[in-house]
């Protein structure tokens, strides 16, 4: 049903440039490293490193899971009730967005008025979700972001990274924001989420963007907003709905009981993805649903029967990990799961090495410019094999075109 799927990683290329540092490194370096990897805690927790499902102390879980890759957690606690393959690297569709928000949604006043250019829309992928933006018309901060989050329009998502300053810099501050976070499983090729080689996360991850997102009060209302008005030009407006079917009950689900949010995304490569976020009885959970195997509904169900173990059975259940505290905001490092760590290129900088999601910082590397030269063209390799765009997206057979990345 959803077309061809994105490889989780690129091995073959990853360790060769994993190799091509090695090279490059003095050998003390090189132990040195090692040894200090090998008593840096995974991300989250030792247990979320590992594959299948995670559970202490808590029984009735859903039986019929059909996603690759899931995860349950206390909002305000921060602790993981239950997972499966929680580290899976996978394509995010436009739950990428929330990254994005993360990013840039503090930046400019809601009020800020804002008149559309050609070359704002220039470089919307063709296949993309769109709220309908249209060049010459005037619109708010506000109005672009309820585009963003309502309707996934890639059209708004790029017409604010070029008032950001462009792709290229919001690409690399949300590779930044995603580091800082500690969401050291997602890769950034383009702040919409739309399919391009390489560009992953994972249900740990999409579910940190939410729980940060979700203590800002302007993405919360967004994320919760059912409907809107969109400027159509001059003193004309049209109606906009969320593409969220537990928040709106569209497509025969009902609505969801205190739903809060937060983000769908759809793509041919991606499949479904889902991140919701409900409150009941002053308790708030976050739910994370990655490519589930059948039906454009299946996300959402998903998601809410997990959302219902969390709040019965789930009240019993230990902790099986947590969702970590920003390094911004007084955080320990931690290591990404095995197998995860990767050498990435800066965004528009072939050649400039940084060290390894999980690292402290960067890694200064004084082994003569033969070394450096080697092991920028591996990375510059490992890059343009990550960033290669990946075939138009096509749609399911439920899914609008409006879901889509």
């Amino acid at each position: 049903m959803y077309g061809p799927r994105v490889r989780e990683c690129s091995r073959l290329s990853r360790r060769a440039v994993l190799g091509l540092t090695a090279a490059a490194l003095p050998l003390s370096t090189a132990t040195d490293a090692t040894a200090a990897a090998a008593t840096t805690t995974v991300v989250g927790g030792e247990r979320l490193a590992r594959t299948g499902v995670q559970v202490r102390g808590a029984s009735g879980l859903p039986k019929k899971l059909t996603a690759r890759a899931w995860l349950v957690a206390d909002c305000a606690s921060g602790e993981v009730l239950a997972s499966f393959d929680a580290h899976r690297r996978l394509a995010p569709a436009s739950t990428l967005k929330m990254l994005f928000a993360d990013t840039v949604l503090k930046k400019f006043d809601r009020a800020r008025r804002y008149k559309v250019t050609d070359a704002d829309l220039a470089d919307v992928p063709a296949g993309s979700s769109l709220v309908g933006i249209k060049p010459g018309i005037t619109y708010t901060v506000e109005q672009l972001w309820q585009g963003v989050f309502l309707r996934s329009g890639n059209d708004a998502v790029h017409v604010l990274s070029h008032m950001n300053g462009g792709i290229v810099r919001t690409v690399a501050e949300m590779q930044a924001r995603a580091e800082d976070l500690q969401a050291l499983d997602t890769h950034v090729v383009s702040p919409d989420g739309f399919d391009h080689k390489g560009q992953l996360s994972s249900a740990y991850d999409l579910t940190l963007f939410a729980r940060h997102g979700l203590k800002d009060a302007d993405f919360r209302g967004y994320c919760g907003t059912r409907t809107a008005d969109f400027p159509a030009g001059g003193k004309k407006t049209f109606q906009i709905q969320n593409t969220d079917r537990l928040l709106t009950g569209a497509w025969g689900l009902k609505t969801y009981d205190g739903l809060i949010g937060v983000k769908n995304g759809y793509t041919s490569h991606a499949g479904n993805t889902f991140t919701g976020a409900a409150t009941r009885g002053g308790r708030t959970l976050l739910v994370t649903v990655m490519h589930p195997e059948s039906g454009g509904n299946a996300v959402y169900e998903e998601t809410a029967a997990l959302l219902d173990w969390g709040f019965t059975h789930g009240r019993s259940a230990r902790p099986v990990g947590t969702l970590v505290t920003p390094l911004s905001e007084g955080g320990a490092s931690a290591s990404p799961a095995p197998g995860r760590q990767a050498v990435r290129a800066a965004a528009g900088a072939p050649g400039v090495v940084s060290a390894g999601a999980g690292s402290t910082g960067p890694v200064a590397v004084a082994a003569g410019a033969g070394a450096l030269a080697l092991l920028g063209a591996g990375a510059w390799a490992l890059r343009r094999r990550r960033t290669r765009p990946a075939t138009p997206e096509g749609g399911g057979p439920e899914p609008t075109a409006d879901e889509r990345s």
